[in-house]
């Protein structure tokens, strides 16, 4: 009995060492990812004067377009979006343009979004719809499947017009 004790003291042992090395690798594989967030975010309350934030997000199209948006409130409780500019080693960018910050009365909501997309591509299956920059405009990005292809789509997100044409993915 006392052998079979110790083989459970030492079984329970090495599943929690086992789920700490997990977790270390977890956290070490998104380092980098939490540190570029909080960066944004930092940039998003200073430079925009955000007081609470609500969501963050990353949006990458080319080595010029790599975003942060990060959605909250103003000190006058309005709601916001801020875009953060960030270089390609993943620090924010310095400059006039590095962050802009845009109430979203002045532009269009997700849902609005949404309600756009569904009668001008009926059918589609949005699989992401996420904000960020397109030749530099502040946009919509979609990403969505028609039938048995995926393609992507960008918006003007002060008034919702596509953007260019739109890029169809190969079929594998």
């Amino acid at each position: 009995m006392r052998k079979r004790r110790k083989w459970i003291y030492y079984g329970v042992f090495l599943a929690l060492l086992l789920l700490f090395g997990l977790y270390q690798f977890f956290a070490y594989v998104l380092k980098d990812q939490w540190s570029e967030r909080s960066a944004a975010e930092a940039a998003a309350i200073s430079g925009a004067g955000l007081t609470e934030i609500d969501k963050a997000e990353k949006s990458v199209w080319d080595e010029n377009s790599i975003y942060w948006v990060i959605t909250g409130k103003s000190k006058t409780g309005s709601d916001m979006m801020v875009w953060v500019r960030f270089t390609v080693d993943g620090k924010p960018a310095k400059g006039e343009n590095a962050v802009h910050a845009q109430e979203l009365s002045q532009g269009v909501s997700e849902d609005k979004m949404r309600q756009i997309i569904a009668s001008s591509i009926p059918g589609a299956k949005i699989e992401r719809l996420l904000p960020g920059a397109y030749n530099g405009e502040y946009a919509w990005q979609l990403f969505y499947k028609e039938g048995d292809r995926y393609y992507y789509r960008f918006y003007r997100f002060s008034d919702g017009e596509q953007i260019g044409d739109g890029y169809s993915l190969p079929n594998r």
